[in-house]
């Protein structure tokens, strides 16, 4: 991780950028506020009350000074891909709202400089809400898919791209965004569709000032969480394309925050019920939304001050899963995490429905695959099919494929096949 840590050090005098964080693989910022919305935030920046990660790193971040698009750093880094080449990069993209941030991620790229290469861009799915759920801090990160439900994963969170080898055999660039927060300034604005989404455009933006021939033609691919982002990236503004031609979305297990929220089963069932530990994606999605709106959505308004201390407490070191198991614990021993009177909860549902996919028509056709096993053991199936009735009402392009023998886990590598094929065809 030598490089990776050179390289973090090397972006100091970006955006108020200091010296590297001692937290491996995660980027290098030193602390200047935490969120003015959570006034019992204040006590997480005591070091007698909180860990080096967090004192090191912001839960509001400075907006950089550079325009949406620009190639802040890269280096080359070695990867496993057969024919490939593969750069770190640092790039400026924008959120919901239009504020400017630091994102991290990935470029791969066929050998040579090329011409007119089409281009791929990677939504990845759930990691985390700060720098432990970075995918380019791992190691080897320009690679296949590494899911962390598998007995041969020595990871904490799923990173990698499923297909990669076959897009680059056929002369494709692919991008990969770590999503901001992850391994950048801030908290992860997490299952905000649309800053994730804008993460996802941004990186080919910056990956087109590379000597790489990238061209116009682009199509996107995202699972779960990156499946949300994926869907959203067909309903982002002209600008944001400006000259790039999306082709086409294949979205995987598409978890939409929209629709989540209307329907509360599975990840989302302690909505509806006090007696179930929320899960953790829940948690974070609440976080996200905070993180989108930290001055005018307090944590205080959803959360009780164990849930509030939790995620002060584990935001930036805990992967989703680590996260997850510290949520279940600690709603059995000390009681509930989620407000059972939340409030402003209209606020908040407004701001997850203005951050989400699903709210337009989209500008380019869509492959939805479904993982159908059991129900789907993550992003429910009515989650899925909601999704692909919101782009039918707005007059969207939806082609739909079912996998029935594969899980949330195992669906990328079922259907990537498919989906480069189907973007193929556009191209």
């Amino acid at each position: 991780m030598n490089d990776r840590r050179q390289f973090l050090t090397g972006i100091a005098g970006v955006a108020g950028a200091a010296a590297a964080m001692p937290m491996v693989g995660a980027w290098a910022f030193e602390a200047e506020s935490l969120s003015v919305a959570d006034p019992a935030a204040a006590k997480s920046s005591n070091p007698e009350n909180s860990n080096m990660t967090q004192q090191t790193k912001t839960v509001v971040a400075t907006p950089p000074k550079e325009a949406p698009g620009t190639l802040v750093k890269h280096e080359r880094i070695a990867t496993s891909i057969k024919g490939a080449q593969a750069w770190r990069v640092l790039y400026v993209s924008r959120d919901m709202h239009g504020i400017s941030h630091l994102s991290s991620g990935l470029v791969i790229a066929p050998l040579g400089t090329g011409a007119n290469r089409p281009v791929v861009t990677w939504c990845h799915g759930t990691t985390g809400l700060g720098d432990a759920g970075c995918p380019s801090a791992q190691p080897d990160p320009a690679c296949e898919l590494v899911c962390y439900f598998t007995p041969q994963s020595r990871a904490q969170i799923d990173y990698g791209v499923p297909g990669l080898q076959s897009l680059i055999d056929q002369g494709w660039i692919v991008c990969a965004t770590d999503y901001q927060g992850l391994g950048t300034p801030g908290m992860h604005q997490y299952e905000v569709n649309r800053t994730n989404a804008r993460d996802a455009m941004y990186i080919v933006h910056a990956a087109r000032t590379l000597d790489i021939g990238a061209g116009t033609s682009l199509g996107c691919m995202g699972w779960s969480q990156g499946g949300g982002a994926a869907a959203a990236f067909a309903e982002l503004d002209p600008e944001d394309y400006r000259d790039l031609r999306l082709v086409g979305v294949v979205a995987m297990s598409p978890g939409v925050s929209k629709i989540a929220l209307e329907t509360a089963v599975g990840l989302t069932a302690a909505l509806s019920n006090a007696h179930i530990a929320p899960d953790a994606h829940l948690v974070m999605t609440f976080a996200g939304i905070h993180a989108a709106n930290p001055t005018t959505l307090p944590l205080s308004d959803m959360f009780t001050p164990l849930g509030a201390e939790i995620i002060e407490s584990a935001w930036n070191n805990q992967p989703v899963h680590h996260l997850n198991d510290t949520i279940s614990r600690l709603f059995r021993l000390k009681g509930p995490v989620l407000s059972p009177n939340p409030q402003r909860f209209d606020a908040w549902k407004a701001a997850i429905i203005e951050g989400s996919a699903a709210v337009r028509k989209p500008v380019a056709p869509i492959l939805v695959c479904i993982d159908s096993f059991a129900g789907g053991t993550t992003v429910p199936v009515v989650w899925q099919n909601g999704y692909i009735k919101a782009v039918k009402s707005f007059g969207g392009t939806v082609d739909v494929r079912e996998y029935p023998n594969d899980d949330h886990f195992s669906l990328p590598e079922a259907c990537v096949g498919d989906g480069i094929a189907w973007l193929k065809q556009r191209m």
